[in-house]
């Protein structure tokens, strides 16, 4: 028979690999008597195991939630991904940036050597876009009643910082009240994407920008969301479309440039083969000169394909570029 504490361990990482346990089947993969199961279930109590017992035909013993949190186990493949998940915790913006940094040493401390191995071999570096490393830091609280919210189905209703605050009493600026649907983060900073119910329309919150009112309102039945997925619509909020992950305005353009080339810098443009010196790019952008704008910067001749708009835009960049050259000629002195 295994000593006590060798045994206590292993019945309560048996517990946690499954939701109940007969009290039978525990004795024989511990292979011990029931009663030696009942004591050890006791012990495990005493050290702050929310353990319950239930009825029925096998009777038998469940890990419940407590109120306090008491030591945990992990396998390796746990405990690996656990130190994973800390060191991306500490990038969120979330406002736990520190409590995470503590966790993963904490987790580290006590971790076998050949774990500690493994965990020091996957250093990595969490790459962001500079605006989102000065990103706002979001309260951790914040974030909990907005994912309350959602996973309640409830109304919620907050005060909502603009960018720019309008003049007048801002105290006087009524709370949104919107169907919460999902909490996000994009580029490095936290968004709700909610139904409003007085604009009638989906609308993307920044969180650092909420301030939660309580208490929430009812419940309510999901809407569709347009598109049906999440990322989708964001992307496409971001880009300035309707929702369905687009660009609002694409055009087309034949270049006379090699198009390995051209695709060097086209991201996530459509570059086709033409021949030699000569490709069709399909790009994006968000709006008409913006996109004319970013044809130019290739430096080559181009035939316009479509739309209408885009050829309009050319015309208006060529007007502006010709005034200011004209500008810039009247300004020079007069040459001796």
């Amino acid at each position: 028979m295994p000593k006590t504490s060798a045994r206590l361990l292993s019945l309560l990482s048996l517990l946690q690999a499954r939701r109940d346990w007969p009290g039978a089947l525990l004795a024989e993969r511990l292979d011990v008597s029931p009663r030696t199961v009942r004591r050890d279930v006791d012990r495990l109590r005493e050290l702050g195991y929310p353990i319950v017992a239930f009825k029925g035909p096998d009777g038998g013993y469940r890990l419940d939630a407590g109120s306090e949190l008491p030591p945990l186990l992990f396998d390796d493949e746990q405990a690996v991904a656990l130190a994973v998940a800390l060191q991306i915790a500490t990038t969120t913006g979330a406002g736990i940036e520190e409590a995470a940094a503590r966790a993963l040493t904490t987790v580290r401390q006590v971790m076998p050597a050949r774990l500690r191995r493994r965990i020091d071999t996957l250093k990595f570096t969490a790459v962001e876009p500079p605006e989102a490393r000065q990103a706002p830091q979001v309260d951790s609280g914040v974030l909990i009643t907005l994912s309350a919210a959602v996973h309640a189905r409830e109304v919620l209703r907050f005060d909502y910082t603009p960018v720019h605050p309008p003049g007048g009493d801002a105290a006087a600026t009524p709370p949104r009240r919107v169907q919460p649907h999902h909490l996000i983060t994009w580029g490095g900073r936290w968004y709700l994407v909610a139904f409003d119910l007085d604009r009638e329309d989906w609308r993307t919150f920044r969180a650092d920008r909420i301030t939660p009112r309580i208490p929430a309102g009812p419940r309510f039945t999901p809407r569709e969301l347009p598109g049906g997925e999440v990322a989708a619509f964001v992307a496409g909020r971001f880009l300035g479309s309707d929702g369905w992950g687009d660009w609002p305005c694409r055009g087309e353009v034949i270049l006379d440039l090699p198009a390995a080339e051209v695709s060097r810098y086209s991201r996530d443009a459509v570059v086709e083969e033409l021949g030699p010196n000569r490709c069709r790019l399909v790009l994006g952008s968000w709006s008409w000169p913006a996109l004319a704008a970013a044809v130019g910067r290739f430096d080559a001749d181009m035939e316009v394909v479509g739309p209408v708009e885009l050829q309009d835009a050319f015309a208006l960049l060529a007007r502006r570029y010709a005034n200011a050259a004209a500008d810039a000629r009247a300004m020079r002195p007069p040459v001796e």
